[in-house]
């Protein structure tokens, strides 16, 4: 998309990427139609999948792809390569072969020695550190993806208690943000022009940290899909508006940097964000367990691992060896303060404010935020 419309990046990577929350509102609408169907019977999701796949491959088949940008600019495949550097293959090839050793069950030095030699081949071939502001964006995808994909992945559960209490499914808050993010995308186009893109990435950043601060303690209709109003809103331009900067400041980069920079955010989500997210629920669950019903989450619990260390997370065969008036108890408990850790996930969207703002200054001392047109430099 960033090669056949590369005059307006952001907005018509904005406009592509409506079809990801379009999917949420169909999978969640058929997930709450089919109901337990789903769970008992694993070929109805390979159905439902294959009717997209065979649409596309039709799409496909016959479908002629323009010569991408930076090859019809004269941009050779070591400048691309250089673009991202060692530095940018060093952290996605981290995740990379850090998500492989996890299916794998490799031994940490497996890992380790993959990507040393990786990088290293990639380093005596590109023969560049990278460009500092496409590593710097990297890094700011990490708490991006867990803020909008790793909620969004919890949202349904964290939300069941509130939700359940006005008669409703919890899918219905991911449906009606995925819903807000699939309309709004399409009219990005004069949203950036106003804000530009960074200024619209700091607006969401802000909208974001308030809906997720409000639906951590929201209860009721109105305020429950008020404060999702809010964070889905916020987290509607995050990803395509990232991925637009990107194309934007560093098109020399072509394909490698969009798909990297994109694939660093789902292998985070994956690797950090998400289990970081179900460890700050685990927190939040200990401490109201602990004070209401003193020294008992320690005979409920068992012992978790995640990527930074080791935390405790309620045992349910330890909870269902409990009577039927403490089980109940306690899960009540910890369905309330699994809600009111969403008040922690806002440190990613806030730490993102700051990151933001900070490239919003540096590109005004340098004439303000421009795009980078690889036609005029050829």
């Amino acid at each position: 998309m960033a090669t056949l419309f590369n005059r307006e990046k952001t907005k018509w990577l904005n406009i592509l990427h409506a079809g990801w929350p379009a999917g949420l509102v169909v999978g969640g609408l058929i997930s709450i139609f089919l109901g337990a169907k789903v769970a008992a019977d694993w070929r109805i999701l390979v159905y439902l999948i294959s009717i997209p796949a065979i649409v596309y491959m039709l799409m496909l088949l016959r479908a002629k792809f323009p010569v991408n940008e930076r090859v019809a600019a004269g941009t050779s495949y070591r400048e691309m390569l250089a673009e991202f550097g060692v530095l940018g293959a060093a952290l996605a090839g981290f995740l990379v072969f850090k998500q492989l050793g996890m299916v794998f069950g490799w031994p940490q030095a497996v890992t380790w020695t993959l990507l040393i030699v990786s990088v290293a081949a990639y380093g005596l071939y590109c023969r560049s550190l990278g460009r500092p502001i496409l590593l710097f964006l990297c890094l700011i995808m990490m708490p991006l993806a867990t803020t909008e994909l790793g909620t969004d992945g919890a949202i349904s559960g964290i939300m069941e208690e509130p939700l359940h209490a006005i008669g409703a499914n919890p899918l219905w808050v991911l449906i009606y943000t995925s819903s807000i993010m699939m309309c709004l995308r399409f009219v990005a186009g004069p949203i950036v022009r106003k804000l530009t893109p960074l200024g619209l990435l700091a607006v969401c950043a802000v909208l974001a940290s308030a809906g997720l601060f409000l639906l951590s303690t929201a209860q009721g209709l109105a305020f429950i899909f008020f404060a999702a109003t809010l964070y889905g809103v916020g987290k509607t331009f995050f990803w395509p508006t990232m991925l637009g900067v990107v194309a934007e400041q560093t098109p020399k980069g072509g394909a490698l940097t969009l798909n990297a920079i994109a694939g660093i955010g789902m292998l985070t989500v994956g690797i950090l964000g998400g289990p970081l997210i179900g460890e700050m629920q685990e927190r939040s669950i200990e401490s109201a367990i602990e004070t209401k019903t003193p020294g008992v989450y320690q005979t409920v619990s068992k012992s978790d691992s995640y990527f930074f260390g080791t935390y405790r997370a309620l045992d349910p065969a330890k909870l269902s060896a409990l009577s039927e008036t403490q089980s109940q108890e306690i899960s009540s408990i910890a369905k309330t303060a699994r809600q009111g850790s969403l008040a922690k996930v806002i440190v990613f969207p806030a730490f993102m404010l700051l990151c933001y703002l900070g490239l919003i200054v540096w590109f005004r001392s340098r004439g303000g935020y421009k795009a980078v047109s690889l036609s005029a430099n050829h």
